[in-house]
């Protein structure tokens, strides 16, 4: 284990720009905090290093920091007794169904959607330009570890619909009106689901190169879902 106690040592100043999405993808790294995703990552073997203020070994290098430094790193108010910096995940060919995410902006709301992926199978996440970035700290905590189980892409979305389409995928949209309910609609093979950004929705040009529309029928005292549950929902439809 090695000790670090300074504020201004060059680890705590490199661990600290990690909390920057620029300095996250120019590394290829990110942060983890808590002793359950630290232990989740450990397990994925994508872990390049621990933070404690324990006297804990790990088969990664160790090291044993102050309180004061885990409150600089952290982001959170209550600075965990744990932390990790982690690889960001492999980018691997596209295999299975596809959730497109069009200028997903809130940390939470991206959390819950992996979360959602992964339990109804959903192997790929693609983040379209706009989109909140997938190693925020709080993407990371909400996502509970299933942030390490899924494929993540990121890239434009039209470029992408068109591979897809290419490859006899059927791009399914989200629209209230001229749409089909979920439940009714039949399933596909291959299909790639779009969910839009919180407040405006899918953007016209994305909606305008899908090959079907969906709505989820609900009560009229209701006029909208948060974006991750309609996520959720329509998976799970789709899984079924």
């Amino acid at each position: 284990m090695i000790e670090i106690t300074s504020l201004t040592n060059d680890k705590v100043k490199y661990w600290s720009k990690l909390n920057k999405r620029k300095y996250r993808e120019e590394e290829g790294l990110y942060l983890v905090e808590s002793e359950h995703l630290v232990k989740e990552a450990l397990n994925f073997g994508i872990v390049e290093c621990v933070m404690t203020v324990s006297e804990d070994e790990y088969d990664v290098p160790t090291y044993h920091v102050t309180k004061e430094i885990m409150n600089k790193i952290s982001e959170l108010e209550s600075a965990p007794k744990i932390m990790a910096v982690v690889k960001k995940n492999k980018i691997k060919d596209i295999e299975g169904n596809v959730l497109i995410l069009d200028r997903i902006q809130d940390p939470g709301n991206l959390g819950t959607i992996i979360r959602s992926a992964v339990a109804f199978g959903v192997k790929n996440i693609f983040l379209g330009e706009g989109c909140v970035d997938a190693y925020n700290s709080k993407v990371v905590r909400s996502s509970e570890g299933m942030l390490f189980k899924i494929n993540l892409l990121s890239g434009n979305v039209l470029n992408l619909i068109e591979k897809l389409k290419n490859d006899n995928y059927r791009i399914l949209g989200t629209r209230v009106t001229d749409g089909l309910e979920v439940k009714k609609i039949n399933l596909f093979d291959k299909w790639a689901l779009i969910i839009g950004n919180e407040g405006r929705g899918v953007s016209e040009e994305v909606l305008n190169s899908c090959d079907d529309y969906l709505y989820i029928k609900m009560s009229d005292n209701c006029e909208s879902l948060n974006a991750a549950i309609a996520a959720s929902i329509i998976m799970y439809e789709l899984n079924r």
